[in-house]
């Protein structure tokens, strides 16, 4: 195992490290489980009942973020990883390791929309820029000949004006710059592993969470978790794409107000593309999703698969990808792939339309808001 792989896992309850659902309260008491029986599960509808309107006709819904300073009730709610490892993370051992990068976790947490300031560069050190720089040759090598036409314009864009270079970790607020100039997107630190429903709802206001602490050296090729590396080099240039980004919004927008049982298929949907996707490009296959970019080994495994034991391979439809299961201990058996990235987004989007919430939910780039019609009562949001 060479990557990330516990973004979304525990969700479909197949690990204990990654991002839980998050049940709110007064809607269910536990996270509902995903279902058993996969294809049986394709006949469900993706409507859910409505909740009964309040005295004043409005809809009442899970808590979501209205604007990019809700999302500062989010900042701290992570779950798991973090300041903390568990014993078996390559750096559990390390004390100066957990001590650098609680430093960081705790600089990041500070970070508020509402405060009006950018977010805080962090001073990396000759051994974090050291793996850092190792892992980009590494993978830069393998997305020249497996990435996306769109990944490699866009990171070449990146090293031109300064942004991305082999020999230093990129600061956030340069990437987030970089990425609102694109496609409107922005990046905020978080202090560790989100519920699935939070990440998802910020994604709504174009904004990606990410981490900024790295993975530890012995181990260059290999994290358990996200880290600055999967988020800059996996994440953020396909992001400057406008149909990826596109993408990536309408999954946000469908998750604000869904329920348990949507965001678990919303989320497995975005494991599948945005972590995982592959599309046809000039006749052959190459990578769109984060998962696959920031890993060579899953590069070569997925779009130049061994003879003996290729993965399969099935067109990328969000309706039947989002009930499928999926590994997080080792290469993906299974890749959806799209026609092209424009034909991506078409079919999230239209994935998403069909579904009932009993609202629409739009994103008022000027203001910076959701609007919601009709409107809808959330309710508090639970405490961490």
């Amino acid at each position: 195992m060479s990557v990330m792989r516990q973004r979304f896992g525990s969700i479909l309850g197949v690990a204990r490290r990654s991002w839980p659902a998050l049940s709110r309260q007064k809607l269910s008491g536990s996270p509902i489980p995903f279902p058993q029986n996969k294809r049986k599960s394709l006949e469900l509808t993706l409507s859910r009942k409505k909740t009964q309107p309040d005295s004043a006709n409005q809809i009442i819904v899970p808590w979501f973020p209205m604007s990019k300073a809700d999302l500062d009730e989010l900042g701290t709610h992570s779950l798991e990883y973090g300041a903390e490892l568990d014993s078996d993370h390559p750096g559990f051992l390390d004390i100066d390791y957990r001590s650098r990068r609680r430093k960081i976790v705790e600089q990041g947490t500070r970070y508020k929309y509402a405060d009006g300031a950018p977010i805080q560069d962090v001073e990396y050190s000759d051994s974090e820029n050291a793996t850092w720089s190792f892992i980009y040759d590494h993978l830069k090598q393998g997305a020249s000949r497996y990435a996306v036409r769109a990944f490699n314009e866009i990171q070449d864009d990146m090293e031109r004006e300064g942004i991305y270079r082999r020999d230093r970790i990129p600061q956030l607020q340069n990437v987030s710059n970089f990425l609102s100039s694109r496609t409107g997107f922005t990046l905020r630190p978080v202090s560790g592993l989100l519920s699935a429903r939070d990440f998802l709802n910020a994604l709504a206001l174009k904004v990606f969470f990410s981490t900024q602490y790295i993975r530890h050296p012995s181990r260059p090729l290999y994290t358990p978790e996200p880290d600055v590396v999967h988020e800059l080099i996996g994440h953020a240039p396909m992001l400057a794409d406008p149909d990826f980004a596109a993408l990536s919004h309408e999954i946000g927008l469908a998750s604000l107000g869904a329920s348990d049982e949507e965001i678990e298929r919303l989320a497995t949907a975005y494991w599948f593309s945005v972590e995982f996707g592959l599309c046809h490009e000039d006749g052959r296959l190459k990578a769109y999703g984060a998962g696959v970019l920031s890993s060579v080994e899953e590069m070569l495994h997925g779009c130049s698969p061994p003879p003996l034991a290729p993965p399969t391979y099935r067109p990328w439809d969000p309706s039947l990808a989002s009930l499928q299961p999926y590994p997080i201990t080792s290469l993906q058996p299974l890749y959806f792939v799209a026609d092209s990235l424009a034909s991506a987004k078409g079919k999230m989007r239209d994935y998403t339309q069909r579904m009932d919430r009993g609202f629409d939910a739009t994103f008022d780039a000027a203001k910076g808001r959701i609007v919601t019609s009709p409107s809808v009562h959330r309710l508090p949001l639970p405490a961490s």
